[in-house]
């Protein structure tokens, strides 16, 4: 079976969850750093989850000029903010906080009730923006990243690059997804238009599904693949135990 230093892919290995959350700190603000100097504006999409929650907390402090930055979400479970399990929530409370208060931020839930009746007016209100400089996206032990599912109902545009940004998904509910199986994500189309994209993992168990993703194998059933398997996505993985 291939394992990851047998591949090219850039894959560092950290000491501890706060090393990992230090050195991505200083490489997403280098980047956001560049792309206001550059033209004027920068764009960071960002992921749920606990992995990152040290990350945004850190990065949020940082000195940057955060009315220029633009702040959207991955994925969102169909939940209202304030709700359990809300990612806009999370990111609100961990990364947009003291100076990244000033940042834009662009949520994916809408009233609608379900995500598949909302994938035009997220469309539009994502249609402004640039493609992101940073993409932060994390990964689960069924091999799902975003909020692109195994089987999912809605994968196969999850997973296009036909120029749609978002896609609608509903999941079959296992302990991974809990009872919040209705979800709106980023394509890939989406985040394989990114300057960079992390993809940050922690435990063993995560390094495992990571290695048996690098097998043969429809990309259906473990859909980090879709992104692994692009020689050509700005890619890099950073794991700690």
């Amino acid at each position: 079976m291939p394992s990851l230093t047998d591949t090219a892919m850039p894959m560092t290995v950290h000491a501890d969850a706060d090393a990992m959350a230090s050195r991505l700190c200083a490489t997403i603000r280098d980047d956001l750093a560049r792309a206001i100097a550059q033209r004027g504006r920068a764009v960071l999409a960002v992921s749920g989850g606990s992995t990152p929650a040290g990350l945004y907390r850190e990065l949020s402090g940082s000195d940057l000029d955060w009315s220029r930055v633009s702040v959207v979400l991955v994925d969102e479970r169909w939940v209202d903010p304030g709700e359990a399990g809300s990612n806009e929530t999370f990111v609100r409370e961990t990364l947009l906080a003291g100076p990244a208060a000033a940042a834009g931020f662009f949520g994916l839930k809408t009233p609608e009730a379900s995500p598949l009746d909302a994938v035009e007016e997220v469309e539009a209100r994502l249609a402004g923006l640039d493609v992101p400089d940073v993409v932060v996206l994390g990964m689960g032990p069924d091999g799902h990243t975003a909020s692109w599912f195994p089987r999912a109902q809605g994968l196969d545009r999850a997973l296009s690059r036909n120029g749609a940004r978002v896609a609608a998904v509903q999941a079959a509910q296992t302990d991974v997804t809990g009872p919040h199986v209705q979800r709106m994500t980023l394509t890939l189309g989406a985040i394989a238009q990114a300057k960079r994209i992390i993809l940050m993992i922690a435990g063993a168990a995560k390094r495992d599904t990571l290695e048996r993703a690098l097998t043969e194998g429809p990309e259906a059933d473990l859909p980090v693949r879709a992104i692994l398997r692009d020689a050509a996505m700005p890619l890099e993985i950073h794991w700690t135990d």
